[in-house]
């Protein structure tokens, strides 16, 4: 066995056709982070779940940071209870095979790009389960600049993680404990937090509801999706306020006309200067099509 094997990453993620890192780990470019980190949980989930990612989504978790949203690639890690012959072999042959140094939370956080966030399964352990405190949060915090950890398990020194604000760290509780009588059976594999499922190079968006693994390979996707929701809502607001239209036609499929006068918007408003990379040539040809085939259902486009 590898811990960390670049084929075993590629072969679980073989619909990312971007750029990974050496491990093989997707690596979704920061442009698409930064856009995923100014969208809501719910626009995340909307178009995950309705192409069958419907176990992606954890919120059972405190959090050290709970108004601060998290965006970044996940690193994941998987954790089972210390079974002696089983511990010692992984042990030494990280140690002495791999040269990795310290024990297996050590190395996991010694691998940390920046915008990296750990996901770890830490079956749910909270005594002497603690698998980052003061010291390891602040490697964290060095290494990955924005990221911050996803762990089902606890942590300890609260208080000294609470001070570094540059991150943020969800788990499930807290313990003075160090970690101990654990194993790290799999380092970059797929993992379940919960009732989610993360595999390496996921996009982690962490808010104030929970936490949202989103595949790589449909990170730009829903980037897209929750980008051009939130500026039809702008300028559904702005229509609304000035009595354009009424919320029937707002909430409904739009006509030809109100493309029209979306896309006048669009181009001229100070608002909508952030959205501006979003094209909607097949929303007006949509709309094109419904106008031709005849009386259209008041379902939103």
């Amino acid at each position: 066995m590898k811990f960390d094997n670049a084929e075993d990453i590629v072969q679980w993620t073989p619909l990312w056709q971007g750029e990974r890192f050496p491990n093989g780990r997707p690596k979704v470019p920061a442009d698409v982070l930064r856009r995923l980190g100014r969208i809501t949980l719910e626009e995340a989930w909307g178009p995950l779940w309705s192409r069958g990612y419907q176990s992606q989504f954890e919120g059972d978790f405190k959090i050290i940071h709970p108004g601060k949203v998290i965006v970044g690639r996940a690193v994941t890690a998987v954790m089972v209870p210390k079974r002696p012959d089983l511990h010692d072999t992984l042990l030494r042959y990280g140690h002495e095979q791999e040269g990795r140094r310290g024990f297996f939370n050590q190395w996991v956080i010694d691998t940390l790009e920046e915008d990296d966030v750990v996901v770890v399964d830490m079956f749910d352990k909270i005594y002497q389960g603690t698998y980052v405190g003061g010291n390891l949060s602040t490697a964290i915090s060095t290494r990955t600049k924005r990221g911050g950890a996803v762990i089902w398990g606890g942590i300890r020194d609260n208080q000294q993680v609470m001070e570094i604000e540059n991150i943020n760290v969800y788990f499930r509780g807290s313990d003075p404990t160090a970690i101990a009588d654990v194993t790290m059976v799999g380092m970059n594999v797929p993992t379940r937090i919960g009732r989610a499922v993360c595999l390496p190079g996921d996009v982690v968006l962490g808010t104030p509801s929970g936490v949202i693994f989103i595949p790589a390979h449909l990170a730009e996707l829903t980037a897209i999706h929750a980008e051009k929701s939130q500026v039809r809502d702008v300028f559904g607001f702005v229509r609304l306020r000035d009595q354009t239209y009424t919320t029937a036609q707002i909430d409904s499929a739009w006509s030809t006309a109100m493309w029209q006068d979306f896309l006048n918007w669009f181009q001229s408003d100070e608002a909508a200067a952030p959205y501006r990379h979003l094209t909607w040539n097949d929303e007006l040809e949509e709309a094109r099509k419904l106008e031709a085939a005849g009386p259209s259902s008041d379902v939103r486009l």
